[in-house]
């Protein structure tokens, strides 16, 4: 027989896998447990007699519990002996599931003693999905005695998760289970339908879990609702948790994990959103965990930039900001199963899935960063134009949703896009401002910033980033109505010090001064020496106006200006590859 037949028949008849406390179990033992896969259940019964009878005869040889997850069509999908349920990748694989739909599988396990459902399977019940689940109670000659079932009941009103049913003898059960089930998809159906037409978008619970306090961590979660709804995504629930400094595997415990996790269903969400940045580490071993989507909080940047790219040079480098994020984050089976390395035992018949995407990846990479290289030089000759003519170039810089975009709009009569949500702006848009004494400058407006911003967003966006260089003058636009005016201002400060920028001229604008009060705002102003201005009213532009135009008259004209400007540029430039 050669190797591709011998392979074909394995393929054909898979080896059942007894999964759990197997540990000491004599070979007979395993046997019959394997032979519980034969079994077939009837879609109108949760459970025959006679499978119900040979798992009862297996516990009192084993002095263990014997469980099977059935599917729907009544096959045995797993065996399982002990108290933990958990699932194989197989099925996992096989019998996927979301935040309103069940898995398919149900688990009936036996037990030694009769006791009710407890807290810990019906937590189970719940994060696995599963269709419904029972413990059926062994007399010690291996009778059959009371079976205690409990469901998943559909979002509701009261917030109930679950029903346990009244415990009846395993020959009186008169459930039918096709009908059951057929019933609850349907209630399940209903409750998907109604949040779709309720809200008409996704979901998501928001989880902050670090050292910081609990006070930091509600106002970060603050930001990330922000975010989230800038994605329209809704927010149904936050979770705050201080956990030790250091590695987590799930970053919360595994416990709160599941309990996060299950309130996906109680609350009828989509996703979890984490605001931590998860680790490859993390993120491989909370999808083994389920199949609800989490995601971090550079996830949802990254997808909300990749919203509102127009340009050619926008969508680029958010691709690009999104493959090196993905990158390090491909999951497979590990080293062992790369064919890179060489050397025997390694070679096969080609590379494997997983390094066939990672080298697709790369390659892809290297050609974003050929054609954002071609866009840079695109942009030196417009620089090199707009320096011909001698026109000064102020820029707008600040965190996002400052108002830069509207201030940008008001001082050009310009009609750029300014919603009220973060990261609105991402294409670098540049007008003219001419002053009464017939002198022009540029005014560039670029993309907003924010706290902890992701580095494979500012490695992405440092070509546009660039234009910064250029600038005879940073405007550093702050929302004076923040709460956390000092978090925003810092964290710009801190990205133009990591871009070099920070010896450019800085001017401070306090912005959305009408939404608080004036004596505060001349408080704002003399703490930080800025200038105090509402977008929104045009009659407070004139002190800024005054202040810039008198700026521009100490700046060099024409020729001389634009070697001043070289000057500065290569300082920058020299300053950045240090």
């Amino acid at each position: 027989m050669g190797l591709n037949q011998f392979l074909k028949k394995l393929r054909r008849k898979p080896i059942p896998d007894i999964r759990g406390q197997i540990t000491g179990l004599r070979t007979s033992q395993v046997a019959a447990a394997e032979r519980l896969y034969r079994r077939r259940v009837p879609p109108d019964k949760v459970m025959t007699p006679e499978l119900a009878k040979a798992m009862a005869q297996l516990t009192i040889e084993l002095h263990r519990p014997v469980g099977v997850l059935l599917t729907r069509r009544g096959q045995v999908q797993d065996v399982i002996v002990g108290t933990e349920l958990t699932l194989s990748t197989t099925t996992l694989t096989l019998f996927r599931t979301g935040a309103r739909s069940l898995r398919g599988l149900r688990f009936v396990r036996t037990q030694l003693h009769d006791q009710p459902l407890n807290q810990e399977i019906l937590t189970d019940l719940a994060f696995l999905r599963l269709d419904l689940i029972g413990l059926l109670s062994i007399t010690e000659d291996g009778g059959l005695g009371n079976l205690y079932v409990a469901h998943l009941l559909a979002p509701n009103s009261t917030g109930q998760l679950f029903n346990v049913l009244r415990a009846v003898p395993f020959h009186q059960l008169t459930i039918k289970f096709d009908q059951f089930i057929e019933e609850l998809e349907a209630d399940l159906q209903q409750a998907r339908a109604h949040h779709a037409v309720e809200s008409g978008k996704e979901s998501a619970i928001l989880v902050s879990a670090s050292v910081k306090s609990r006070s930091e961590q509600e106002e970060r979660l603050a930001e990330l609702a922000e975010l989230a709804a800038s994605a329209n995504v809704t927010v149904v629930d936050r979770v705050v948790q201080r956990t030790p400094d250091g590695h987590q595997r799930y970053l919360l415990g595994r416990g709160k994990m599941k309990e996060v996790l299950i309130q996906t269903l109680h609350q009828g969400a989509d996703m979890v959103i984490v605001d931590q940045t998860l680790s490859p580490a993390q993120l491989r071993a909370i999808s083994e965990m389920t199949d609800i989507k989490v995601i971090d909080r550079t996830q949802l940047i990254l997808d909300i930039f990749a919203r509102r790219a127009h340009s050619r040079e926008g969508k680029v480098q958010v691709e690009l900001a999104q493959l090196r994020y993905l990158l390090p984050r491909l999951s497979g089976k590990g080293e062992q199963l790369s064919r890179l390395g060489g050397g025997i035992g390694t070679r096969g018949p080609g590379e494997t899935k997983l390094e066939t995407d990672r080298r697709r990846v790369r390659d892809r990479i290297t050609h974003l960063e050929r054609e954002l290289t071609q866009f840079g030089r695109r942009q030196d000759q417009r620089r090199s134009k707009r320096d011909r003519h001698g026109l000064p170039v102020m820029s707008l810089v600040g965190y996002t949703n400052a108002g830069k975009s509207t201030l940008l709009n008001v001082l050009t009569n310009s009609q750029v896009s300014a919603q009220n949500r973060l990261f609105e702006t991402l294409d670098t848009t540049s007008r003219r401002l001419r002053f009464p004494e017939d002198r022009e400058v540029i005014i560039t407006d670029t993309v907003g910033f924010i706290r902890d911003l992701p580095q494979e967003l500012v490695g992405a966006f440092r070509t546009t980033l660039e234009e910064l260089r250029e600038a005879d003058l940073l405007l550093h636009v702050v929302d004076g109505s923040a709460v956390d005016i000092d978090i925003q201002v810092t964290a710009v400060v801190a990205i133009l010090e990591e871009l070099h920028l920070n010896a450019l001229p800085r001017l401070l604008v306090l912005n959305k001064c009408d939404r608080i009060a004036p004596s505060h705002v001349d408080s704002l102003c003399r703490r930080y020496g800025a200038i105090g201005i509402s977008a929104l009213q045009p009659t407070t532009l004139h002190p800024l106006l005054a202040r810039l135009e008198t700026y521009v008259r100490t700046l060099p004209v024409g020729e001389h200006q634009t070697v001043a400007r070289l000057e500065q540029n290569e300082a920058l430039v020299l300053a950045s590859r240090q």
